[in-house]
């Protein structure tokens, strides 16, 4: 690691890590929307979630 020069540092822009981590926050709540979008629509299916939990509906 090394110190910046001035000229390096007012070419340094901050947020990229912030609006990264906020789109990556909106695709996950987009990809859950779907999934549960399909869930709810579908006339029958099953799901199982960890811990033992099975769903079936009809």
């Amino acid at each position: 690691m090394r110190k910046l020069n001035e000229s390096e540092l007012k070419n340094t822009y901050a947020g990229e890590a912030l609006t990264l981590t906020a789109v990556m926050a909106i695709m996950a709540v987009a990809v859950m929307a779907v999934i549960v979008y399909k869930l709810f629509i579908s006339d029958k299916g099953n799901a199982s979630v960890p811990g033992g939990w099975k769903f079936t509906w009809s």
